[in-house]
């Protein structure tokens, strides 16, 4: 009996030290990158007004509400509508609950599987056999009434199971950061459409600037034609160029709608359910402390990046799974049974039937296949340290593109002020000499066209260093950790 007791003890204790350790490799986390910044070396800097110039606050933090930064109440009431309403953020969030019940899925299988049961089972002898039912023998028949609960349990010997949660739960962290991705894109989007919406009001505005001068300027032509102090030709070219700007207005108001309707899409609403606010370049201020995180720091709150690592997490723990399975397999069950001859004796009139047992499973021969799954398991986190190398160089290129950008948005924003200054003073100078009649009226509406473009190249690039400057914000981001909605996920 002692010795038994002791066998016991000592496949307990091996099982126990057995199911402390688990096949396959342990994730260890990419090392971040050790560069402190993002940009090569650049060229000498042209000439810059200050006024146009935006700081960049290097190792600041994003707000999460990194959209605030523009100071548009408007702004921000779209934004948080789209939040609420997106069936894209909505199904996202469905599918990272999806993960999740995965991960109960497998945690599951570390516990005990019980289960019960009850029956009954009517037999009857018939026959001719004396005592079975023969001549003058009536046949013979009975109920057997059971009741039970079975339980099975296999041991987590090579760590197959842990490693298959483990699988399960960095797939769950995958699909919580694709929602974080999906959240970014949709409040970029937002803020993108409302600045597309600004800037086409903006575009219409001028070029109905633009058409009205080329109507003064072929109406004072066709005079000047009619005295004979100008050629059919004159005429014709003004007409034309009436006529190519009167083209870009049907461009433009399909422009500005296609951008209604995209926002209205973002908010979850249909074209005719919802009106969008008619944002003005006005309504925005443009930040001039811009938060730069820096690369180290980056890799590890871009949502695409993590969503990346958990695949990489999730491919090693697979190589896990796939060796655990080249190894034994124990599993232990037991039963107890009630049999009575009538259902109400299972509960004081019964027999007890006991049942336990264990079987091992050990894989001898299965082709290569078993080496094979390894072989394949091992060679997806080869592929998927590469993709994950990969969306790092692209995470770090789209933040230093950006950063050029903001660069040269403000030397080009220099150069069109000065564009717009200058064409201002000619147009001052052309109204005070047609007033006092030493230039004729086209000079004047040349001035005015020139001056209308300038105005509406500057305008453009107002616009465009708002989108870098959104562009930068969701490159390193966007804080959505920090935003409330998403600190429920």
């Amino acid at each position: 009996m002692r010795l038994n007791r002791e066998c016991a003890l000592t496949v307990t204790l091996a099982a126990t030290m057995l199911a402390g350790c688990a096949v396959g490799p342990n994730f260890k986390t990419p090392p971040a990158p050790a560069r402190q910044g993002y940009l090569h070396p650049a060229p000498a800097p042209g000439n810059t007004d200050a006024q146009d110039l935006q700081h960049v606050n290097t190792g600041a933090e994003i707000a999460g509400q990194w959209w605030e930064l523009f100071h548009a109440p408007p702004l921000e009431q779209v934004v948080r509508a789209a939040i609420a309403g997106s069936p894209t953020l909505e199904a996202a969030n469905a599918t990272l609950a999806q993960a999740r019940e995965q991960v109960v899925i497998a945690r599951a299988a570390l516990l005990p599987d019980v289960s019960g049961s009850a029956g009954a089972q009517h037999s009857r002898v018939t026959g001719q056999a004396p005592g079975l039912g023969g001549p003058g023998s009536p046949g013979g028949s009975s109920t057997l009434y059971t009741m039970g609960l079975s339980a099975s349990y296999s041991l987590d010997l090579f760590g197959g199971v842990r490693r298959n949660i483990e699988q399960q739960s960095a797939l769950a962290e995958y699909q919580r950061y694709q929602l974080a991705a999906a959240y970014l894109t949709l409040t970029g989007g937002v803020v993108n459409e409302a600045l597309a919406i600004a800037s086409t009001h903006l575009q219409i505005a001028t070029t109905e600037d633009l058409i009205e001068s080329d109507r003064k300027n072929l109406a004072l032509t066709q005079r000047e034609f009619e005295v004979g102090t100008a050629t059919r030709a004159d005429v014709l070219t003004a007409d034309s160029q009436l006529a190519a700007d009167l083209t870009q207005l049907p461009t433009l108001h399909k422009q500005l709608e296609q951008a209604y309707d995209a926002l209205t899409v973002l908010v979850g609403r249909e074209p005719t359910d919802w009106k969008s606010h008619e944002f003005d370049l006005s309504e925005l201020t443009l930040p001039r402390e811009v938060p730069l995180t820096l690369p180290a720091r980056l890799v590890r709150q871009r949502p695409d990046v993590l969503a990346a690592e958990s695949q990489l997490h999730a491919s090693s723990a697979a190589i896990g799974v796939a060796i655990a399975q080249e190894f034994p397999a124990l599993n232990l069950s037991a039963a107890v049974t009630r049999q009575a001859l009538q259902a109400g004796g299972l509960f004081h009139q019964f027999d007890t039937l006991l049942d336990a047992g264990g079987a091992l499973a050990l894989p001898i021969f299965d082709g290569g296949a078993q080496t094979a799954q390894v072989r394949a398991a091992r060679d997806a986190y080869r592929a998927q340290v590469a993709t994950y190398r990969s969306v790092v160089l692209e995470a770090l290129g789209q933040v230093a593109d950006d950063l050029w950008a903001l660069e040269y948005d403000a030397q080009l924003l220099t150069v069109d002020r000065h564009s717009v200054e200058v064409a201002s003073e000619a147009l001052k100078l052309q109204q005070k000499s047609y007033a006092v009649g030493t230039t004729n009226v086209l000079n004047l509406i040349a001035a005015e066209r020139t001056y209308a473009q300038a105005r509406l190249s500057y305008a453009t690039a107002q616009v465009q260093q708002f989108e870098d400057t959104a562009g930068l914000l969701v490159a390193l981001g966007g804080g959505w950790w920090k935003d409330p909605t998403a600190q429920a996920w």
